[in-house]
Parts: C-alpha cells; structure tokens; sequence
C-alpha cells in the first residue's frame, strides 16, 4: 500500500553489504528525477531540472544527492526479497494483540492466542503500536489541523483527457516530480513509467482519518481543495491540477489526517526486552522528508547494537544493547521530527520574493548532518563510549566522546507541540534551538 516517499541517502548506506538488494534499489529508485517548482495557480516558479542541476543551482554537491524519491510497494517487495533470500521467514496476516516479556524473554500474543517467544521483540507496527501498553503508555496525539489528499494510479487513465495527459507526463524517458506551492497548502505530482501519483497538504475537512483505507471522492477533494488556501485574495488552483484529480479512479484517493505528537523519550520495556523502532517510537510529518529514513537508521542502528552487545557480553547483553541504540537515536530523532515542523512551514508558506533570490526556500531542508549520517558506522565508532557514558549517568548531549548525529552544537532543551502550535498560530516561525540545522 501507498505512494511515494523520499528515501534518504542515510538510509541506504548498509546496502553495501547486500549488492542483490543494491542492485533491485538502483533499479527501482528514481536516480534520474526531474524537479519542477509552480505557484499553486500553476505559475511557473522553477523550469524543470534534473535532481542533480537543482542541487548545483543552490550550491550543493550534484553527485551526492541527499536521497531519492521511492515507491513504498516497489521498497516494501525489495526488503521482502532480500530477506527470502537469507532464508528468513515470514508470517503474514497475524494480528499482534499484545506483547509481554520476563527478565531473559520477550514475546508477542496474536488475536487468535498464539503466543511467540525470542530473546527480544521489535515493535514496528507504526503509531498506535500494541507496545505502548508495555513500553510507557501511548504519546498523546494532536491534531496539525492539516491532513493529505494522497492518490497512485496507473498512466492509462490519464488517456480520458489528452491535455492532463501531455502536462503531466514524464520528461522523456526520465520521471518527474512537479511541486505546486500555494499559502497554507501544498502539492506534489509524480510521473514515473506507468504510475501518476499527486498528493495535497490541506486544511483538515472533518473527512480524514489516520488510516491508509479511509478513501474520498475526487469531487469531494474538489469541492475542499480552494477552501484549503489561507490568503483570501490567492487564485483558485491550478486548472490542470484539478483535471487531474477530477480523472482520479474511485475508491483511490487517501484522506489521511496528520497528527503531531512530542518527543517519546522512551523506547523500551522495563526490562529491555522490548524495543520500538520507526513510527511508533518517534512519528514524522510528511512534510520532513524524513520518517521513513529514521525507521531504516533505526533497524540499522539496533542491528549494529546487538552485533557489538552480543560480540562482548552474549545475549545477556541484550537489554544494555537496547538501551544504547535508544541513547544513540533519541536526540538524533527529536531533532529530526523538530525539522519537520519548521518543513512545513516552509512549503505551506512560500515566500516567492526571497525564492527568487534564493531557491533553496521552495524546497524542504535536507541538511548534511541528516543524510551524511551512516547509522552503521555510528555505532560501531561509539558503542563502547555510549554504555560507559551511559552507567556513569551522563547525558548524551553532555558526553565529550560522542560526536552528534544531530545538529553540531545543538544542546537538548524539551520541547512539545503545544509550544509550537501557539507559535505557528501567532505567526512566530518554529524555533529549531541551538546548533548548526543547515
């Protein structure tokens, strides 16, 4: 299920050890991606440039890309076959319904009453995770206000319409992401071979749902989508824009309402037996860019961990393990989730003068201390330094020997999204804090 996602480059440096994996992403990714920018009412801002020219346009390195935009479904089967291919095996269609643990052992309970036992349990079964009951109790949930309109279908049906058709094509033989920037609301648009996905960030209708099965209809998108514009003196959308959505098959477009939630400091059960990973350990908003790439560091960072715990102690080790890869990935993860605050911001609210004096502000921040990451390398350097910092009670932030995975000096000051709520509707821009965050 579901569309794009941008995948990045943090995320897939550990496929250096698996060159069938590489090779299947390389051949899915979209490496060669064209970017072209528009105003909501379908002015052209930015004329179509491939990743690689955008990046030198604003003063980046166009051989070092900080990711690529991705197929959830093509990704999903790529995991799935590299894990067939070690021989792992899966079960599908159980329903976990709780978990539990002991001091040596941790296991899951499905709907049915089957009981599954290993030396650790990885909850990654996204926000509402069963593993809060066990883990600390769930993160309270805010409404943003905002939710997405979110579509994939096949390029034949945009053959109804040829206009739609010859506008929203891939450029040549290359895919093709199309941003419209508008106030308060953005949209995207990709064409790749024999897919057309869009997606709309909007003001929430009263239609939506956290689910990827609540689906609208086009004519209700069309109906809400000019409400969506904050600036009562704005355009209308794109006509073009609309025709697309007015072709959207039934039964497809996604309403998924965007909830924010703080900083979860804990990750773990008591006896650290239980670790969450991903969305149910640290949730994203779309607009960071980013979700997607935590829950990948996550997986590669908890590997690495019981690789090295285990190497020195056995599976004793197991729970300082898990603790370590939480002490590694907190403050990195927080900060992550604070730059898609101040993302959203950025494409909700496109400031067209600055824009023309600087592109970067029409796209999302991706900077080098999120995609230069190497999760893998990370633990292995630090590891030994986290447990002793760890036993001695020092807070990562205050440790000397471990160098940030997060913004270089910044220093960790809770926050929540009431803070942040009040400020963006005062008009006061999201305080990213101390450090360097470009």
């Amino acid at each position: 299920m579901g569309d794009m996602y941008f995948m990045g480059l943090s995320g897939t440096k550990f496929f250096k050890h698996w060159p069938a994996m590489r090779s299947e992403y390389d051949e899915i990714s979209m490496q060669t991606c064209y970017l072209e920018t528009f105003k909501h009412d379908g002015e052209l801002m930015i004329p179509a440039m491939r990743v690689s020219e955008r990046l030198r346009a604003v003063g980046l390195d166009p051989n070092t890309p900080p990711g690529a935009f991705q197929m959830r479904p093509l990704v999903y089967k790529m995991f799935i076959n590299q894990a067939q291919r070690l021989g792992i095996p899966f079960l599908f269609n159980k329903r976990v319904m709780g978990y539990f643990e002991d001091k040596n052992k941790a296991g899951v309970e499905t709907d049915e009453g089957e009981k599954f036992e290993a030396d650790i349990v990885i909850a990654a079964d996204g926000i509402g995770s069963k593993s809060q009951a066990i883990v600390g109790g769930k993160v309270r949930a805010a409404s943003s206000g905002r939710a997405m309109w979110r579509a994939v279908f096949p390029v034949e049906v945009l053959d109804k319409d040829p206009e739609v058709r010859e506008f929203f094509s891939m450029k040549g033989e290359d895919p093709i992401v199309r941003t419209f920037l508008g106030p308060g609301a953005y949209g995207l648009t990709l064409n790749r071979e024999g897919t057309v996905c869009w997606i709309i960030n909007h003001d929430a209708t009263g239609t939506e749902a956290e689910s990827w099965h609540h689906t609208v209809s086009s004519e209700s998108v069309l109906q809400n989508m000019d409400k969506s514009l904050t600036s009562p003196t704005a355009p209308e959308w794109a006509p073009i824009l609309k025709k697309l959505i007015a072709l959207t098959p039934p039964d497809t477009i996604v309403n998924f309402e965007l909830f924010w939630r703080n900083p979860q400091p804990k990750w773990h059960s008591p006896s650290a037996r239980v670790v969450q990973i991903g969305d149910c350990a640290h949730s994203f908003l779309p607009s960071s860019g980013n979700g997607a790439t935590q829950a990948i560091e996550d997986a590669v960072s908890l590997a690495s961990c019981l690789e090295l715990g285990v190497k020195l102690d056995g599976k004793g080790a197991v729970p300082d393990a898990v603790k370590a890869h939480v002490r590694l990935r907190f403050l990195r993860c927080a900060c992550a989730q604070k730059l898609g605050f101040s993302n959203a911001e950025r494409l909700q609210d496109t400031d067209w003068n600055k824009v023309k004096l600087d592109p970067k502000k029409a796209q999302p921040k991706h900077p080098k201390w999120v995609w230069a990451h190497d999760p893998e390398e990370y633990v292995y350097g630090n590891y030994e330094k986290c447990l002793k910092g760890m036993r001695a009670g020092v807070s990562l932030d205050q440790d000397p020997n471990i160098p940030p995975n997060y913004p270089p000096g910044y220093k960790w000051e809770p926050w929540n999204i009431d803070e942040i709520m009040r400020d963006l509707d005062q008009g006061i821009p999201v305080d990213l804090g101390s450090g360097d965050w470009d």
